[in-house]
């Protein structure tokens, strides 16, 4: 494992399978100085991981592969994700299960997050199953987030758009607030690129 995990099984997952409905074409594929979306997140998540990288792909999966470059990681295909984020998120966690201690999950529409942002979150995981580790940013909890193993078989079970927030408010786990708000930016309109 690379700085921050301290050789634990952590695995990054890139969540980039959306129709970008809002967005008019697959804003994974947009770029930045250059850069596409989904390729800034990909190298945000090796920066922790190493090859411990998951991209969860759907809509137009193969553009989106090749844009993510070249690199150590794994491609999943998620034929479900006209149904929401939730069933990326599950893909990932039924993957992962059975060599994962945790699941780092990163947004691939949100180009401001960085490498020390990722690192401060795994600064504060203590390797315990039960302890969620999220970003703290425009008075919400949410993305990138670490997800540790008790979190696993919830994970899977998601469906529809809603994501895992509703884990935040289970008593099962303990949660870890980080300040992050580069993960307030994220993109979802033509506009929103333009700020970047």
């Amino acid at each position: 494992m690379e700085s921050g995990a301290s050789g634990r099984g952590l695995y990054a997952v890139v969540l980039a399978a959306g129709e970008s409905r809002r967005f008019g074409s697959p804003k994974q594929l947009a770029t930045i100085d250059g850069q596409t979306l989904v390729r800034r997140a990909m190298q945000t998540a090796w920066s922790v991981a190493g090859e411990r990288v998951l991209l969860v792909a759907g809509h137009e999966w193969r553009d989106v592969s090749r844009a993510s470059g070249p690199g150590a990681g794994f491609l999943l295909v998620n034929d479900a994700y006209r149904e929401g984020l939730g069933t990326s998120i599950a893909c990932a966690a039924r993957a992962l299960a059975h060599c994962a201690d945790a699941i780092l999950l990163l947004l691939a529409d949100q180009p401001a997050v960085a490498p020390g942002d990722l690192g401060r979150l795994l600064t504060h995981w203590t390797g315990d199953a039960r302890e969620i580790v999220a970003a703290r940013y425009a008075d919400t909890l949410g993305p990138p987030v670490l997800f540790p193993s008790a979190c696993f078989a919830e994970l899977a079970r998601l469906r529809g758009d809603r994501g895992a927030r509703d884990l935040f408010a289970d008593e099962r786990f303990r949660v870890i607030p980080v300040d992050c708000p580069a993960a307030a930016a994220d993109v979802d309109t033509p506009a929103d690129l333009e700020k970047f």
